[in-house]
């Protein structure tokens, strides 16, 4: 049996009549061609089967993939599921369309050390996205002979970043709550390490978290509350490996357990305040009237809901980082950029209840 051997740029170019350059450019450069050459092209190359450009052929000629990478210390699910991601992801995908560039997920689990998807990545460079100081993956990426830009943390001597001022966006939503009269309060926050704990974090945990911005808002929260004489060390601090509403409510009801005087709860994301919100409800407590509950993000089920947070631009700090990546790199001088954020006081925050107050729950 005779079967026909796949046409190739070469055969195609040779049945056209035209130079190998030509026929890139109707894939490649459409603009250096005549509409009618292009058209000419294209359909020459499907009744010969020419599937067009080999793209790996093409990547190891010009050393360049023409794809981003972000790296994701989560499964690949959390991209999708968590909204202050999902936003990022977006405004990222948003830059890299603008500039024709493809975006590559890096996803790597949380608990395994394994940077061989770092390794044999295919990209021009990375994006990464609010890991720890301490993390391997960093270091790998940051191996690489290739532009990469930090989006939330960690700081790292030469790399770009995309961020917020979390100190200060942190101590004004802490300032409204002091403002408010509230000295009673308790902190449920996002994993501080690589380790796993799901418990109470102890301030020296606390002040030696690998995840900075964590670290930060609570560094923040203990000088804003120590300046009206609240001892920090006194103030409980529950922290949740996995970032879920189901944690933020087992996290709340931990908290609510070990000091029932508490009179607000301070999230240090909205997904751990809806979940606490939760806990709340099922307690039978009125939020706000015997319990404050606050976050930080600014998502949309958090504002249908009324919460209290602050509101940071996850989706341009997607573009921002993908525009920054983007550009041309000064290796001489990092940037850094620092958006606003927005202290959003919702109905999830009031005075706290007074003492003589009936406590509503179990």
């Amino acid at each position: 049996m005779h079967v026909r051997r796949p046409a190739t740029l070469a055969s195609l170019a040779a049945e056209l009549g035209v130079s190998r350059t030509t026929v890139s450019n109707a894939y490649n450069r459409p603009d250096q061609l005549s509409p009618e050459l292009r058209r000419r092209v294209l359909e020459t190359a499907r009744r010969l089967g020419y599937p067009g450009p080999d793209p790996v052929a093409r990547s190891l000629r010009t050393r360049k993939a023409g794809a981003v990478g972000l790296l994701l210390t989560e499964n690949l699910s959390y991209a999708f599921r968590d909204p202050a991601a999902l936003g990022f992801l977006e405004g990222l995908a948003l830059a890299c369309e603008g500039a024709g560039q493809g975006l590559h997920l890096v996803p790597v689990n949380p608990e395994r050390e394994d940077v061989a998807a770092v390794h044999r990545a295919g990209v021009d460079g990375f994006v990464v996205y609010s890991v720890p100081d301490d993390d391997p993956h960093l270091a790998a990426v940051l191996s690489r002979p290739v532009p990469t830009v930090v989006a939330d943390q960690p700081t790292v001597d030469g790399v770009d970043r995309v961020g917020i001022d979390d100190r200060g966006a942190i101590m004004g939503l802490a300032q409204q709550l002091i403002t408010l009269g509230h000295r009673k309060v308790g902190v449920i926050c996002m994993r501080l390490a690589r380790d796993r704990n799901d418990g109470f974090a102890p301030v020296e945990r606390q002040k030696s978290a690998h995840f900075h911005v964590q670290r930060t808002r609570l560094a923040g929260l203990s000088e804003a509350f120590s300046k009206v004489g609240v001892d920090w060390n006194r103030v409980p601090v529950v922290e949740r490996f996995d970032h879920s509403t189901a944690s933020g409510a087992s996290a709340a009801a931990q908290l609510l357990d070990a000091d029932r005087d508490v009179t607000a709860l301070i999230c240090t994301s909205d997904i751990l305040a809806l979940g606490a919100l939760t806990e709340a409800k099922r307690r039978g407590l009125r939020v706000p009237q015997d319990l404050t509950i606050t976050g930080f993000d600014g998502i949309a089920e958090g504002e249908r809901l009324g919460l209290t947070t602050v509101r940071q631009p996850v989706l341009e700090k997607g573009k921002a980082a993908g525009k920054l990546l983007l550009a041309s790199p000064d290796p001489t001088r990092p940037r850094e950029i620092t958006l606003p954020t927005e202290l959003i006081m919702g109905t999830t925050s009031a005075a706290p209840r007074n003492t003589e107050e009936r406590w509503f729950g179990p």
